[in-house]
């Protein structure tokens, strides 16, 4: 088993085409597990790590691939994910199971709309992370700039710990800061690093720079200070000390740089993971114990300890569901039994793999800090796995809402058994896809991240299961939220022959504010026993049920504190089911009165474009009821900022094409709900409420 304090979990994570997957098979192949670097976009054999042929066709990550490398005494186990928005799951629930990150920025993008939303997933987990500059070779590659967008979007503390010699064609190689020594990389590969004196030209550059990351430093070493003062030599191990504390501790942000592709700079990066970032040891995990009323305990990272683990992703395959899952405590051994928490059944690992991609190793155990994979263990992500000595459970895994639907209809009932199970597949493997059935047309209606999100899986239905489907048009998904406060009286009374039904509530609703962080709220305020404390969860759920389809047009309600101030109960013909009835008609006599307002999906969008083409882009996003929050001009391109509706961006990915000749990019995410104008919601209402007649 290896040591802990030598393994590193980390993922690497960053914008949509910053050379996230680029850099790890560089990684892949310094460390020695593989002999041949593919390519992302190289159709002979691929990048190791996009090993789904969808993957290596559209020359993008779709799902997050685990391995494992050595180097210099380490074990490093990696984490590619993905980084297009619509698959953010994966970033997610890798992010959720690792103690660090290396988070990649283009030298000449610099932070991106999804480098805004890594960042905040890694905050979110309070996950350490280095920062590695890519593409210095690219032209307009500009690391200073990186580095103040970091430190104004982002709100970090940058730190850069070299320097680069040169920038675009004439990039040459870096400068340690630390060590003040220039590295250049040579041979076939690049696997040749070679450290020298620091050419003169840059050395004044150099000596300035080491000084304002000492300066920098020296806030979180009361030791470097005096040093510096003193005008005295400071120790490299004291650097690396001070650098690994203060990273570790979420204090500031080491920022090395390179080029993947050109094969430079990932030695040191490779160096910087194990020097600065954590191990297992310095990342202390805590659980929920169910039997202290959900009291937080510490997990010890001791292999001795009573096994803790968590299911933080899983496949179905055709030879049952391969289960990734990272050991926080004790040891997970081949053949013992362990509990799912959720479920409170007792599971064996039968067999327990090593995953390096797509292909796996056998190994007998798992020991603390392990990212492994079980086989044929029936459970879902985010799921705690534990001794039977222990009832406690990890913190979940976020899951986002989906944004957009499709309606999917099978050509035939062979394709209906086939498409079946497709999708029942689909939303075990991913949380934020969903499936439902329309009560009204009976049509199945897949929802997800975005238009690129569902359409992987449809296609993935065609390819995997062989299923012939027709697609109906997208469909947003709206919500229905209250605009003011309204109240509620609500008795519900029914006596037939036998015992009756009565259920009494009054209460007000109140809206949440719009950066609320759950959709629903509920506060108990009855006092004297006026409702029974056992009628009170029962309410609750007669409200989450009303929430479910509004009655402005059948969308989902979001935005309400519901208070239930006061009710009555009898003593025969009361119950739970009673009061749950109450609750709906009462939430619906308060949402109607509540000025009720339909609220669309908006989207943080971003285009990249040459100079030319940006009027015509800006002109488009606008007749899209777009908001321009920007442009930014770098060279010959120029960077559009805006919010869109999303229901107004349907196909755009071919009309920015056919407005730019195809030299546009973009990407978006989302960024909030927003009020959908009165015209336009009249329109969406009419039409949903003509829908529902059908």
């Amino acid at each position: 088993m290896v040591e802990q304090k030598k393994i590193r979990n980390i993922g690497v994570s960053a914008h949509i085409d910053s050379g996230k997957t680029t850099l790890t098979e560089r990684m892949l192949y310094y460390a020695g597990r593989i002999h041949r670097i593919g390519e992302v976009h190289d159709r002979e054999g691929g990048a190791t790590m996009d090993y789904m042929e969808l993957e290596r066709e559209r020359g993008i990550t779709i799902t997050s691939a685990a391995t494992q490398v050595g180097w210099k005494g380490h074990t490093l186990n990696v984490i590619d994910t993905p980084g297009h928005v619509d698959f953010t799951v994966e970033v997610e629930r890798s992010l959720r199971v690792l103690d660090g990150a290396v988070m990649v920025l283009c030298a000449v993008g610099g932070v991106q709309s999804q480098s805004v939303t890594v960042d905040r997933q890694m905050k979110r987990y309070r996950v350490p992370r280095i920062a590695f500059i890519n593409k210095m070779d690219r032209t307009g590659a500009d690391p200073q700039r990186v580095c103040t967008e970091m430190a104004e979007k982002l709100g970090l503390n940058v730190i850069p710990i070299q320097l680069p010699m040169g920038a675009a064609a004439a990039y040459a190689g870096q400068i340690d800061l630390l060590s003040m020594e220039a590295i250049t990389f040579d041979g076939e590969r690049g696997e040749k690093v070679i450290r020298g004196p620091i050419p003169a030209e840059y050395a004044e550059a150099a000596r300035d720079a080491r000084e304002k990351m000492l300066d920098a430093l020296s806030l979180y070493n009361d030791e470097m200070t005096e040093r510096i003062l003193e005008e005295r030599e400071i120790p490299l191990e004291m650097i690396l000390q001070t650098i690994r504390e203060a990273t570790i501790a979420c204090e500031i942000v080491p920022v090395m740089m390179g080029s993947a592709y050109h094969n430079q700079g990932v030695q040191p990066l490779l160096d910087g993971v194990c020097s600065y970032l954590p191990s297992p040891l310095d990342r202390p995990a805590f659980a929920r114990d169910h039997d202290n009323d959900a009291a937080e305990v510490p997990l010890a990272c001791d292999p001795a300890a009573p096994l803790v683990a968590m299911a933080f992703k899983v496949v179905d395959e055709s030879f049952g569901q391969l289960t990734y899952a990272r050991v926080y405590q004790g040891t997970l051994k081949r053949g013992e039994q362990f509990r799912n928490v959720r479920t409170g059944r007792t599971q064996r690992a039968g067999r327990i793999v090593r995953m390096h991609a797509n292909d796996r190793q056998d190994v007998d155990e798992a020991g603390p800090g392990d990212i492994i994979a079980l086989v044929g263990v029936d459970c879902a992500s985010g799921d705690t796995f534990c001794h039977a000595s222990l009832n406690v459970s990890l913190e979940s895994i976020f899951v986002a809402d989906p944004v957009i639907s499709l309606s999917v209809r099978p050509a035939s009932s062979a394709d209906q058994d086939r498409m079946g199970k497709a999708l029942n597949r689909f939303m075990k493997e991913d949380p934020t896809f969903r499936v439902t059935a329309d009560p009204k047309t009976g049509e199945t209606v897949i929802s997800g991240m975005g238009e690129l999100h569902l359409d992987v899986y449809i296609e993935r239905m065609r390819r995997e299961y062989g299923a012939t489907v027709a697609v109906g048009a997208p469909r947003v998904s709206y919500r229905e939220a209250p605009s003011v406060e309204s109240a509620y009286d609500y008795r519900h009374k029914k006596q037939t022959g036998g015992s009756g039904q009565y259920a009494h509530v009054v209460g007000r609703l109140i809206p949440l504010a719009d950066d609320a962080e759950d959709p629903y709220e509920f506060e108990d305020n009855v006092t004297g026993g006026r409702i029974p404390r056992q009628y009170i969860p029962a309410v609750s759920k007669g409200f989450v049920e009303a929430m479910q389809r509004g009655p402005l047009a059948g969308f989902e309600i979001t935005g309400c504190r519901m208070c239930l101030d006061d009710g009555s109960a009898h003593d025969v013909d009361s119950s739970e089911m009673a009061f749950r009835i109450a609750a709906v008609a009462a939430f619906k006599e308060a949402f109607l009165a509540s000025k009720p307002q339909l609220l669309e999906p908006v989207m943080n969008v971003e285009v990249e474009t040459p100079t030319q083409f940006q009027g015509a882009l800006v002109g488009d996003i606008n007749s899209r009821r777009g908001l321009i929050h920007g442009t930014e001009n770098r060279g010959e391109y120029s960077i559009i900022r805006a919010e869109v509706p999303l229901a107004n961006l349907f196909g755009y990915a071919t009309v920015i094409r056919g407005l730019s000749q195809g030299m546009a990019t973009f990407s978006m995410e989302m960024a909030r709900y927003a009020r959908v104008p009165a015209k336009i919601a009249e329109e969406i209402i009419a039409k949903a409420r003509e829908a529902a007649k059908k």
